[in-house]
């Protein structure tokens, strides 16, 4: 059975019309009836200046030039604004490439709707049920042709059907209402957050002022505390711990110059020799003042050179400043580190071995007496700092890292805030899903406003066909699936997905996600319509139309 879209559909019949149309030729739709009520003579619809006798009418002879004196034959079949041009006297072209006003034969389809069936479909031999299901297209029955009518039982399941895509649409849009809630709580939470972190961060500012003044406090204080000592509780350790650290710090930063120079002579050897080959191959003869003055530079630059006069510090000098200090090279700190006497020992020395003992013990317990009430510097702690400095320093590294993350979580929820997630933000409902589909060797995923992905089922990896940039609408012309699972006619959502993974020889994929109206999110086709570029039909409530504006529509068509 021959599928072809019907020229017009019409969902509703006025009853004027219907009894108006008992008394027309056959084929005359409900809206030409106003051409066919003199029944003595016809006027051509287009071209009023011919006049026939209303016998002429339906006589499958193509008497007007416009061809609508044969409403209810194939007579005029050959009329087409899009056919190749033939002679055909008499047309208001004089050939067959004109305009019929009439769309075609019109089935009235009592029962069913009525629809315009293509003048050439009129008497061919084949039953045209898809548009004609009354059969009045074959009255003349050629070659015994006997096409029943069938519009009682193909309105009936055509009305069934209707009636289920409207409950789908009807659940669909309720959907997309929980949706639509859901994704404005979603954003209230992302505005709380923001309002909750901008909050926090301020305090935690006014917090870091105040350890910061704190700390800046007590490290004046222990500065100036009556005894500052190392780890022996002299300044002679204190001095040494201080030179070694900065030693440690010159040799490092020695270490890296040295690695930098050597990166720099190679760079400058690699570009010498290209100049040396430069100047040694080019042609002197060829006339280019360019070329001869960037020989004479480079002429100029090798006799500098040459009288450069070269460093006296060689390499293996740097070599042996760069080794680690010990008893065979730089300094033997261990002379200094490891001595039994503080500074403050040191004046015991000249005291006997048993007085000496007795005055360091009371010495060193009135230090921890001390430095327990705060009166010096306490240091049993790190080498340097004391144990309140380092409190009062940790405070304060605290909470300003805690600013960082808290800056850094605010900076994010303000981002997501201004992402595009279509209108009323209806997609935030479906961020961190994703849905899938099978197709050949492949999986193929789709996550809302995140990534399209390919996965192989070989187990060669998984391929990004795409990341998300933007919500864009575009027009469709589709057939309509009989299980409602395709694009239709209309304005449709398309997500686009971009700078994917880059094809071999060829661009970076990227994902074109047509979206039509569904209950359930469901991808239902993958295609890759040119290398690399691949579109997805996906079914979703958040692009069904809303109870009100379906409700509209349906009064628009009828």
């Amino acid at each position: 059975m021959r599928k072809t879209p019907a020229l017009a559909l019409f969902g509703a019949i006025a009853q004027g019309s219907l009894a108006a149309a008992e008394s027309v030729p056959r084929g005359v739709g409900p809206e030409f009836i106003k051409y066919y009520k003199d029944k003595s003579t016809f006027t051509c619809i287009t071209t009023p200046s011919v006049t026939l006798s209303f016998s002429q009418v339906n006589d499958n002879s193509c008497d007007c030039p416009d061809g609508s004196d044969e409403p209810g034959t194939a007579a005029c079949a050959n009329l087409d604004s899009l056919s190749p041009e033939q002679p055909l006297p008499g047309s208001s072209t004089g050939t067959t490439n004109t305009t019929n006003p009439l769309p075609g034969f019109w089935c009235a389809n009592a029962g069913h709707i009525g629809a315009y069936v293509p003048f050439m479909y009129v008497n061919d031999g084949v039953c045209d049920y898809e548009l004609c299901c009354d059969g009045s297209d074959e009255f003349a029955h050629v070659g015994g042709v006997q096409c029943e009518n069938r519009c009682d039982a193909i309105g009936k399941e055509h009305r069934r059907l209707e009636q289920q895509r409207r409950e789908s649409k009807e659940r669909s849009a309720k959907k997309k209402q929980g949706m639509l809630k859901e994704a404005r709580q979603l954003r209230l939470r992302v505005e709380a957050r923001i309002a909750s972190l901008k909050k926090e961060i301020a305090g935690l500012e006014s917090k870091k002022l105040e350890l910061q003044k704190k700390y800046e406090d007590v490290e004046r204080s222990e500065r100036n505390k009556v005894v500052k000592t190392g780890e022996k509780g002299g300044k002679l350790s204190t001095l040494v711990e201080l030179s070694k650290k900065r030693v440690s710090e010159l040799r490092s930063a020695l270490d890296v110059v040295l690695d930098q120079r050597d990166d720099l002579l190679d760079r400058v050897e690699q570009l010498e020799e290209i100049l040396t080959k430069f100047k040694e191959e080019y042609n002197p003869n060829f006339n280019d003042e360019g070329v001869k003055a960037a020989v004479k530079s480079w002429e100029d630059y090798a006799a500098a050179q040459a009288d450069e006069k070269k460093s006296d510090l060689s390499d293996a000098d740097i070599m042996e400043l760069l080794k680690e200090d010990g008893e065979t090279s730089g300094i033997n700190w261990a002379e200094f580190e490891n001595g039994d006497d503080s500074d403050v020992d040191a004046g015991f020395n000249w005291l006997p071995t048993p007085a000496r003992d007795f005055v360091r013990g009371k010495v060193d317990s009135f230090r921890i007496w001390a430095m327990d009430h705060g009166i010096v510097a306490d240091t049993r702690g790190d080498v340097g700092e004391s144990r309140a400095v380092k409190a009062a320093r940790e405070a304060l590294e605290a909470v300003k890292n805690d600013i960082t993350s808290k800056t850094s979580a605010l900076e994010e929820e303000e981002r997501d805030l201004t992402k595009d997630y279509g209108k009323n933000d209806i997609f935030r409902a479906l961020k961190g899903k994703c849905i899938s589909t099978e197709a050949g060797e492949y999986d193929y995923e789709l996550c809302w406003i995140d990534r399209t992905t390919q996965k192989s089922k070989k187990g060669h990896g998984n391929t990004n066909m795409g990341n998300f940039v933007r919500i864009d609408t575009e027009m469709v012309d589709e057939e309509e699936r009989a299980d409602g699972k395709g694009l239709g006619k209309g304005m449709r959502m398309v997500l686009r997905y971009e700078n994917g993974q880059g094809c071999w020889n060829g661009p970076q994929r990227r994902t074109d996600v047509w979206l039509a109206c569904a209950e359930t999110e469901e991808l239902w086709r993958v295609t890759e319509s040119e290398k690399c570029v691949y579109k997805m039909e996906v079914g979703t409530p958040a692009a069904c139309e809303d109870i009100q504006e379906a409700s509209a529509s349906a009064k628009d068509e009828l």
